[in-house]
């Protein structure tokens, strides 16, 4: 958990403040706000007050910077309350962050992405390594990782994911083809069908094979198409040794090979020509 200094924790009295002069928390990991909880929410504080205050801090400016409680905040100015009780708090910038974090994450308000660039947020905008958040967050290091791969997909890419109500088991299970394209078709095909992970999951191994087979065929043609020509040559040397004069030509483009025999008829001068190509 976090532990705030003693002044904190003596400074934690409820107070009623003007809603106006509560800003929200720059640090807020929470993006996406569904409508109608909201609305659920606004009909609870309206029917039996706001039965948990949130938290804030004070700016130098003598106004209020939110902690967390954002969703109470909404609500609250969703039904015309002009005062909202609060727990004023001394925090820093990354205490405060630490605090909106750890609500969100405890009450499982966030998603799987939200949370992602939250704890990049940490480690980039106030240097924490993964090991500090692990600490703070009481997470596994491991599990910071993991969040932290997904950032990978793109951000249009991660909207999709969110929007469609998919799993975080289907985000990683993304994360195993090899680029964007791909990802973003079989995306498409996981959201129109509404697979399931495990649907998902067989979906993304089938065209990993389908990429190996597509590959591998062209190389064995390529080996095999080798010990054809190597045919012709040991046909165009028993014609030889049979005593026939035969000429060979023989090239290679990207498309095709070129394998060009000319065998002299024994009596007449007339000379034929024929042509093998293999595309």
């Amino acid at each position: 958990m976090l532990k705030t200094s003693s002044k904190s924790k003596a400074s934690c009295q409820i107070q009623l403040l003007p809603h106006e002069i509560i800003s929200p928390n720059p640090h807020q990991p929470r993006v996406r706000f569904d409508y109608n909880e909201l609305e659920g929410l606004a009909v609870s504080v309206r029917t039996n007050g706001m039965l948990q205050p949130i938290n804030v801090r004070k700016l130098p400016d003598g106004k209020y910077e939110l902690i967390s409680g954002e969703r109470r905040l909404r609500a609250a100015r969703m039904v015309g309350m002009t005062k909202i009780p609060c727990v004023v708090m001394d925090v820093n910038d990354e205490q405060s962050a630490l605090f909106a974090i750890i609500e969100n994450v405890q009450r499982q308000n966030l998603d799987f992405f939200e949370e992602a660039v939250a704890i990049e947020r940490l480690m980039t905008e106030h240097a924490l390594t993964q090991e500090e958040i692990s600490r703070k967050l009481g997470k596994a290091q491991s599990t910071l990782s993991n969040k932290l791969r997904l950032l990978r997909l793109p951000e249009e890419m991660r909207d999709r994911i969110a929007c469609a109500g998919l799993t975080e088991r289907h985000a990683r299970a993304l994360l195993t083809l090899p680029d964007n394209h791909t990802r973003s078709r079989v995306l498409d095909i996981i959201i129109e069908r509404h697979l399931t992970v495990s649907e998902s999951e067989r979906l993304i191994n089938d065209v990993g094979r389908r990429r190996k087979a597509k590959n591998k065929p062209r190389m064995t043609a390529y080996k095999d198409m080798r010990i054809f020509l190597n045919t012709l040559n040991h046909a165009v040397d028993a014609i030889r040794k049979a005593g026939i004069e035969a000429d060979t030509a023989k090239s290679e483009t990207d498309e095709y090979f070129e394998y060009v025999i000319r065998i002299s008829k024994p009596e007449e001068a007339t000379v034929t020509t024929v042509t093998t190509q293999a595309v």
